[in-house]
């Protein structure tokens, strides 16, 4: 499988930061976090960020990062979940991880790498205001956002709104649905695995639904761009893409079937390897701060810390009826369930 590897180089965003900086500064300095204060002191050096986030959103984080810790060079590997764990285990077998901080799809993938002892604890003080469902008791990792795979459909292609997951099989949809592939996909990965072993569902319906025509592609977001353009008027999607993409005014819009979305958290974590830990705590410290977490919902994406709201057009997690499955059994079956998916649908 190829990878697709984009090494953003933040130096680039320095006049951007630069320019930006005086504002910035004086705000920090109101609540006493200047970028030389004594938070920042001693914070530096390279930082090797692996994560599945788009491009832009991984840049606008960085960016933030930086304007706190100006003395720290984030360098960004960015891929689907899928090929950026396929990157880690290619490094382990050749000695050696790159990777500081992760920040991939779900809980899933970050329980496999604590299995195979890559990550190290961290309890960042941060963590405290998060649900303790939604992060390692350990402190491997610790989600960052929740994002629900909901129905998308094309406004101009679809005249009623869906309210089951089972118009996916039906007439109206034949040959006429998206969704990303869980061979590049993380989320995909994770809503094979809850779909297959959620009652009145399992590969019964996944069968179904192939069979009714759904097209599968690499990922969430050349799913979005298919709905959006029309090419399909269905698709399963991650909210946050589809509010996104209907807020740039694509006739688009979503919905959260009555039967549940499976969630994921974008979870967060350090590599036991680790080079830079100094930096690599902060960053996580960031990620989960009250700063970081408007950031998330600033950028449209549901925060998990409390006191945050939802993006407009996005339930809390407090409002969606969730559809899950046991996360040791999620985390032994992987690989089993992306065969069973290549036996279905095919490669």
């Amino acid at each position: 499988m190829k990878t697709i590897k984009k090494s953003l180089v933040l130096p680039a965003l320095t006049a951007m930061l630069l320019f930006s900086g005086c504002a910035a500064q004086g705000e920090n300095a109101a609540e006493g976090k200047t970028p030389g204060s004594a938070e920042a002191a001693g914070i530096s050096g390279a930082l090797s960020f692996y994560t599945s986030q788009p491009e832009e959103d991984a840049t606008k984080l960085t960016a933030a990062f930086n304007a706190k810790y100006p003395d720290v060079q984030v360098n960004i590997f960015r891929s689907g979940t899928e090929e950026v764990t396929a990157k880690i285990q290619a490094e382990q077998q050749a000695g050696k991880t790159q990777a500081d901080v992760l920040l991939l799809a779900d809980a899933v993938t970050f329980e496999s790498l604590k299995q195979q002892d890559l990550l190290q604890a961290y309890q960042s003080p941060e963590a405290e205001k998060f649900p303790a469902e939604l992060k390692d008791s350990e402190g491997m990792y610790t989600g960052t956002k929740v994002m629900a795979t909901v129905l998308a459909v094309n406004t101009q292609k679809v005249t009623v709104p869906p309210t089951s997951w089972n118009v996916l099989s039906s007439a109206e949809s034949k040959n006429a649905s998206i969704m990303p592939s869980p061979l590049y996909s993380g989320a995909a990965a994770y809503n094979i695995g809850v779909f297959s072993r959620t009652g009145g569902y399992g590969w019964e319906f996944l069968q179904t639904v192939k069979d009714n025509g759904i097209a599968v592609i690499k990922g969430n977001g050349a799913a979005m761009k298919a709905v959006a353009s029309g090419e399909k008027s269905y698709g399963m999607i991650v909210d946050y893409l589809v509010a996104r993409e209907k807020a740039k005014g694509s006739p688009v819009e979503l919905y959260y079937p009555e039967e549940g979305v499976p969630i994921i958290t974008e979870p967060i974590g350090i590599m036991k390897e680790a080079q830079n830990t100094d930096a690599s705590k902060a960053f996580v410290d960031f990620v989960l701060s009250e700063e970081g977490q408007k950031l998330s919902a600033e950028i449209g994406y549901t925060p998990i810390r409390e006191g945050i709201a939802a993006p407009v057009g996005l339930k809390s997690i407090s409002e969606m009826k969730i559809l899950s499955a046991d996360l040791d059994q999620l985390t032994a079956d992987r690989e089993t369930d992306k065969q069973q998916f290549i036996k279905v649908f095919g490669e």
